[in-house]
C-alpha cells in the first residue's frame, strides 16, 4: 500500500483558520510572530534572549527542583533543570489537561512532537540548548473532560462528585477504576506493566496533579522532558504584575476585543472584562468588577481594589489565569520560543499577539502538533487488495463509498455528457423561441430544467443501484476505513495509548519518536 503524502490542508481534518495559517495566507500575517520555520528560531531566540533575566531563571528552576523532588528523575531532566539558569536556553512547550491515563492519543503525540523539535534545534544551533517542556493544566476545573479514556472498545470513566482545581483531586478513590482497565487490558507482560503503570501513578500518588506527574515522567523520563506545573507560589509571584494590571485596567480584555473586531475568522474564545479566577482547594470561580468592588462569583467573597492588590502581592497562588490570560504566564514565567498545540489551540492562541505587544512580552512561534495514523500489517494488506490508497481513506465515508462505486461499477455513472448534449439541444430550440413570444421562451426553458433533472435524477439511481450490487465489497471498504478511523473520526481524537502498547509494548512509543517530523505539516503514517 502507497504512504501518500497526506498534508494537514488536504487532510479534510482541520479549520480553514488553521489551513490558511499552514499556507501562511497573507490575511493571517499580522495575527503571529514568526511562522515556525527552522530559520526563524534565531529570530525568536533573539527576541526572547532580551526578555528573560537570570534572576527569573533561577527561580524557574528551583520551583522545577521542589515539584519534581518526590520524582526518579533521569539524569536528562535533571541536566535540563538546570540548564534553565542559563541564559543561552530555551524552551519548547506543548500543554494539556490532566486526562485519566493521558486520555487520547493526542497528547503522547503533543509531548513527542515537543521532544523531537527540541532534538532538531539541537542540531540547528548547537550554541543553544533547547528543553521540552510539558505544562500540567492543573488549575483547570472541568474534570468531565479528562475523567475518561478509551480502552478495548470501552470507556474506562472516574465518576466521583468535584469542585475546584482538578490538580487537588484526590486519587484515593480510583482502585475501582484500575479493577475495571485491569479487566478490559486481559492477560500478558504489556497488560501487567500498564495496570501497574496505572497502579502507581494513581493509587501511590495523592492527588492528580501528582498522579500526572508521575505517569508522564515514567513514560518520557529518558528523552529529558520537564514537567511543570503553574500552580506555584514562586512562579506566580513572577507573575505579579501582570495580574495587577489584570485587575486594575482589563488589558487583555481591550486588546483581545480589538483583534476580535477585525478578525477575519469565528473567535475561538472570547475574553471576559477580567481573565482571572479566585482559586483555592475545592473552589475555582470568575473574578468579576460590580460597583466598585472585585467579586468571586458563586461566593460571598468581595474585595475593595485595595484589599485584591493586597492579596495579590501577598497569596498571588490564589489567581489563577483562564484561557486568555494562561500563554501569557507561561511566556512570562519560561524562556520559551514555540508552543506546540493543537488546531483548536493555535486558533485562541493567534487572537492573542495584539495582548502580548501591549504586555510588552516576545510571542512564541505556533507548532502545529505532530498528527499519526497507525495501521497493523493485516489492516494494511486488506486495503491492498481492496485498492485503497491512503489519499481514498482520509476522504469521508459517503465520499469515499461514492468514488469506489464509480471506480468498481462497469458502467460510467457520470451523466454529464448526456447532460452537455441535452444543453446544446435547447439551445437551438432558446433561438427558436427568442424570435416567438415569451411564454414559449418560458416553456423551454422549464423543460430544459425538468430534463436536466430527470438526468440528474437517473445518476443517481442509477449509483444507488451499483451500490446494491457492490454492497459486499463496499462493505469491507468501510471496514477498513472504519479501522484506521474510528467513528469517522482521527484514531488519535477517540484511542488510548494503551491500546497499542498492549499490543506493541515500547516499540510503539520509539517508533514515534522515530518518524514524527514536527514542521513538516503532513500526517504520518505508522505501520507495524
Amino acid at each position: 500500500m502507497p504512504i501518500d503524502s497526506i498534508t494537514y490542508q488536504n487532510s479534510g481534518y482541520f479549520s480553514k483558520l488553521i489551513v490558511d495559517y499552514l499556507n501562511q495566507s497573507p490575511e493571517l500575517r499580522s495575527y503571529y510572530n514568526h511562522y515556525p520555520e527552522i530559520a526563524n528560531f534565531k529570530k525568536q531566540i533573539e527576541e526572547k534572549s532580551t526578555s528573560f533575566s537570570a534572576e527569573q531563571r533561577k527561580i524557574v528552576s528551583n520551583a522545577l527542583v521542589k515539584q519534581n523532588e518526590k520524582l526518579t528523575l533521569s539524569a536528562a531532566t535533571r541536566t535540563n533543570i538546570q540548564l534553565l539558569e542559563k541564559e543561552n536556553t530555551f524552551t519548547v512547550i506543548t500543554g494539556h489537561q490532566l486526562n485519566l491515563f493521558t486520555g487520547p492519543l493526542y497528547f503522547i503525540y503533543k509531548i513527542v512532537s515537543t521532544i523531537n523539535l527540541c532534538k532538531q534545534l539541537q542540531k540547528e544551533y548547537p550554541d543553544y540548548h533547547f528543553v521540552p517542556v510539558y505544562w500540567m493544566a492543573t488549575e483547570d476545573h472541568d474534570f468531565a473532560e479528562i475523567n475518561h479514556f478509551q480502552c478495548k472498545g470501552g470507556k474506562i470513566s472516574w465518576n466521583i462528585p468535584t469542585s475546584g482545581p482538578v490538580g487537588k483531586i484526590t486519587t484515593e478513590s480510583l482502585a475501582s477504576v484500575l479493577t475495571t482497565f485491569k479487566n478490559a487490558l486481559g492477560a500478558g507482560i504489556h497488560a501487567q506493566y500498564l495496570a501497574q503503570l496505572f497502579e502507581e501513578a494513581y493509587l501511590q500518588q495523592e492527588n492528580l496533579a501528582d498522579a500526572t506527574r508521575f505517569l508522564v515522567n515514567e513514560l518520557f523520563k529518558d528523552t529529558g522532558l520537564v514537567i511543570i506545573d503553574g500552580d506555584d507560589k514562586s512562579l506566580k509571584e513572577l507573575f505579579i504584575p501582570y495580574l495587577k494590571e489584570e485587575l486594575t485596567n482589563q488589558l487583555s480584555f481591550h486588546k483581545v476585543s480589538e483583534t476580535l473586531n477585525n478578525f477575519p475568522y469565528d473567535a475561538q474564545v472570547n475574553p471576559r472584562e477580567i481573565n482571572l479566577f479566585y482559586m483555592e482547594t475545592g473552589l475555582r470561580e470568575r473574578i468579576v468588577f460590580e460597583n466598585e468592588t472585585y467579586k468571586v462569583l458563586n461566593t460571598n467573597r468581595s474585595f475593595s481594589s485595595t484589599e485584591i492588590l493586597d492579596l495579590v502581592e501577598k497569596v498571588p497562588e490564589k489567581f489563577s489565569p483562564n484561557v486568555i490570560l494562561r500563554p501569557l504566564y507561561q511566556e512570562v514565567i519560561l524562556p520559551n520560543l514555540c508552543y506546540i498545540g493543537g488546531g483548536g489551540e493555535l486558533a485562541y492562541w493567534l487572537e492573542l499577539k495584539n495582548m502580548f505587544e501591549a504586555f510588552e512580552v516576545p510571542f512564541p512561534m505556533l507548532l502545529l502538533r505532530n498528527s499519526v495514523v497507525i495501521a497493523s500489517e493485516k489492516q494494511v494488506q486488506k486495503a491492498d487488495k481492496l485498492v485503497l490508497t491512503w489519499s481514498d481513506l482520509f476522504l469521508k465515508k459517503e465520499t469515499l463509498i461514492t468514488l469506489k462505486t464509480k471506480e468498481l461499477s462497469q458502467f460510467t455513472i457520470d451523466f454529464t455528457e448526456q447532460k452537455d448534449f441535452l444543453k446544446k439541444q435547447f439551445e437551438e430550440l432558446k433561438k427558436i423561441a427568442s424570435q416567438t413570444e415569451a411564454s414559449f421562451t418560458g416553456a423551454v426553458l422549464a423543460q430544459e430544467a425538468k430534463q436536466i433533472k430527470g438526468l440528474e435524477n437517473l445518476e443517481k439511481r442509477l449509483l444507488k443501484a451499483e451500490k446494491r450490487i457492490l454492497q459486499d465489497k463496499l462493505e469491507r471498504i468501510s471496514q477498513v476505513q472504519e479501522g484506521l478511523f474510528p467513528k469517522q473520526s482521527l484514531q488519535e481524537r477517540q484511542l488510548n495509548f494503551s491500546e497499542f502498547y498492549l499490543e506493541y509494548g515500547n516499540d510503539f512509543l520509539e517508533k514515534l519518536f522515530q518518524v514524527l517530523q514536527p514542521l513538516e505539516n503532513q500526517f504520518e503514517i505508522l505501520t507495524f
